[in-house]
């Protein structure tokens, strides 16, 4: 039986794609402006990343840097837009102030996502509890992954808190697949397998050149050889 995991890559742009593509990545993350860390690209550029590759496709739902929803409505509009011209799958994640879940404004968005599948992402590792966080959340339609590093600090930092939560595993709000990323190196690699964590996202370990150079091929391959 096969031991590969899953490898998501972020991509800026159709160039990034078919780089990422290349190089074994199994799914993209489709985000602009990561001096923003992220956030909701055009129309335009996920219809021309669409027509360069045929891999899963996650896009980013986040209009303002850091982990508040700002204007829910422009959102909601934006996840519109994207479903109209193809998107299945999301990303998205919205705390409050003090740290709990944005429930409005999460399920705002969900609900014009109409069952699509959607990853949260690393707002949990600023969240105030992350397994309040994890069962408030556990029954929205279409959440199947939490992209984490398990810490705010990053994968380093994290490394406990993601082997705890992987031994809780079909616990109640437990049930949605770890996806780990942020600060993840190839050395981590080693103790997250043996702790049975099959999903891995990489941005700047696909880009050895910075965030001003596209996504090498080779370094995704890399990756890709690390995890089969």
């Amino acid at each position: 039986m096969s031991n590969r995991a899953l490898l998501e890559v972020i991509a800026l742009d159709a160039e990034d794609a078919i780089a990422a593509q290349a190089g074994g990545a199994d799914r993209l993350e489709l985000v602009t402006d990561m001096a923003a860390d992220g956030l909701t690209p055009a129309r335009e550029t996920f219809a021309a990343i669409r027509a360069a590759v045929d891999i899963p496709l996650r896009v980013m739902l986040r209009k303002t840097d850091g982990f508040a929803a700002g204007d829910v409505s422009v959102l909601v509009s934006a996840a519109r837009e994207l479903r109209a011209e193809g998107a299945q799958e999301f990303v998205l994640g919205f705390l409050n102030p003090d740290g709990t879940p944005d429930l409005a404004a999460v399920e705002a968005v969900v609900a014009e996502l109409d069952g699509c599948r959607w990853t949260f992402h690393r707002a949990i590792d600023r969240a105030a509890d992350r397994d309040q966080l994890r069962k408030t959340l556990a029954d929205l339609p279409g959440l199947d992954t939490y992209l984490t590093a398990g810490s705010a600090a990053g994968v380093e930092e994290g490394l406990p808190v993601l082997v705890a939560e992987a031994a809780r595993r079909g616990e109640p709000g437990y049930g949605a697949r770890m996806l780990v990323g942020g600060g993840l190196t190839l050395s981590h690699l080693p103790v997250l397998r043996s702790a049975g964590i099959d999903a891995f996202h990489i941005g700047g370990a696909a880009r050895p050149s910075g965030w001003g150079r596209p996504v090498s091929a080779e370094a995704v391959a890399a990756w890709r050889s690390a995890l089969t």
